[in-house]
């Protein structure tokens, strides 16, 4: 295989593989090296395991450490191990209310995942729930070897050989791992340990996959029940508003938005963005909208509603900050008052199409300082008026400048067409790499004064 002198001595080592493994032998520099041992074998010698399986299944190890949810263990079983075993096909399947449900499958028609999925763990039908139960992997080289216990399973798959590979954890099953085969395939000792080896890990992975799966979506429904399903219709605007979750940790944060009705002539818009991207995160968010909402629907001053809402949060005392802004729009007197925590500043664009950063000084984080004070800012609501508040995940992106990013955001608004307000969320979700991974969540909230017989038709 090759020889090479230590870097710290005078000797030589000299490697030497076979199937049982790799034989060393280190020899003095300069010395000849031996003769490569002839291979040993046994009087019931197997077939030798393929080269390279031992750091298969050490790249595997590896690889399965990294996953997150179940489909990430479901792809990483089909596109690694499926190849490297030659499996044409994969069932991965857990036990829940006494049946089998199946969880992720490659290679499988959907008619055949349908009669196999939910079957009972006492089925006849397949060696998927006795395998289970037991414990024990199952391994039919060919169809023949399957009819003698499960006469039907073969007819129903049209696979000719199988591995029925239990995921256990401490005696306690969490699923099963299924791998077959389009022709009859042998199952060679070494291959039927390296499978079993690999059995364990991919039950660890999908443990904890199937653990983050259920935090995820516990958290994912409790921020989709925070947020509002729906904006209230209000006389003189038009609103559009946009989430897009993180595509990095749990896919959950804590940025919100909300539109408050006050009285015939009157709306309060807010948006916010609570630390954090789990469920504590959605959770205070919860609060703090709660909180805005309840103080804004009694007509509070918006540098009020703010210091009411600071108040309530020093006094349970988070571990977590809120920024957040708040906007008053008072259509009768048409003016709009404003007042941040620490919130990004949002954009307006006038009816001439002139648009800025709109300068709101801001009060520290909410949750922060129990005494702070938040300045208030007005400013004339025209017909035409167009408001943007936004989440810092919009414009801010790892090494880039915040303000330079906010500039070009603003620059992008003064060229967008404002006749759908949908679209224009669209356009300006194309100034920041949305489709890729993104490390923050970002909500978007759009305002534009108007009365009914300037909508467009």
């Amino acid at each position: 295989m090759g020889t090479g002198p230590s870097p710290t001595s005078s000797s030589g080592f000299h490697l030497y593989p076979d199937a049982s493994g790799i034989s060393a032998r280190i020899i003095p520099r300069g010395g000849h090296p031996p003769p490569a041992p002839a291979p040993r074998r046994s009087p019931g010698t197997v077939p030798p395991a393929r080269a390279g399986q031992l750091y298969q299944l050490t790249h595997l190890a590896a690889a399965l450490t990294e996953v997150v949810g179940v489909q990430d263990v479901v792809d990483l079983v089909a596109d690694q191990i499926m190849p490297a075993f030659g499996a044409q096909g994969l069932v991965l399947s857990t036990a829940r209310g006494g049946r089998l449900r199946i969880t992720g499958h490659r290679g499988y028609s959907s008619e055949t995942i349908r009669r196999l999925d939910s079957l009972p763990l006492d089925t006849s039908f397949t060696p998927a729930g006795q395998a289970l139960s037991s414990g024990i992997p199952a391994f039919f080289a060919d169809p023949e070897e399957m009819r003698r216990t499960y006469p039907e399973a073969p007819l129903v798959s049209g696979k000719q050989a199988w591995a029925f590979l239990p995921l256990v954890i401490s005696g306690r099953p969490v699923g099963i791992c299924i791998l077959s085969y389009d022709t009859p395939h042998a199952f060679p000792a070494e291959e039927r340990a390296v499978l079993t080896s690999l059995a364990g890990l991919i039950a660890q992975a999908f443990d904890r996959a199937r653990l983050y799966d259920t935090k995820h979506e516990l958290a994912h429904s409790l921020q989709q029940a925070l947020l509002p399903r729906s904006l209230p219709e209000i006389t003189g605007l038009r609103v559009a508003a946009r989430y897009l979750p993180a595509t990095r940790g749990m896919e959950i944060g804590g940025d919100f938005y909300d539109l408050i009705r006050l009285g015939d002539t009157a709306a309060g818009a807010v948006i916010g963005d609570v630390q954090g991207h789990n469920a504590a995160a959605a959770a205070l968010m919860g609060q703090v909208r709660t909180a805005v909402h309840a103080h804004a629907t009694l007509g509070t001053p918006p540098d009020q509603v703010l210091h009411r809402t600071n108040r309530l949060l020093t006094d349970i005392t988070p571990d977590l900050l809120t920024s957040c802004l708040y906007a008053h729009l008072d259509f009768a007197r048409q003016r709009a008052t404003l007042a941040s925590a620490g919130h990004p500043p949002p954009l307006l664009r006038l009816p001439d199409g002139d648009t800025r950063l709109l300068a709101v000084p801001p009060g520290p984080l909410l949750g922060a300082d129990p005494a702070a004070d938040f300045p208030v800012t007005e400013i004339p609501l025209t017909e035409g008026t167009l408001l943007v508040l936004y989440t810092d995940g919009l414009v801010e992106t790892p090494g880039a400048d915040l303000e330079e990013a906010i500039t070009r955001l603003a620059h992008h608004l003064a060229a967008a067409d404002d006749r759908d307000l949908g679209l224009l969320i669209d356009d300006l979700l194309s100034t920041s790499d949305t489709s890729g991974r993104r490390t923050d969540d970002i909500a978007l909230l759009v305002l534009r004064h108007e009365t009914h017989r300037d909508r467009p038709e």
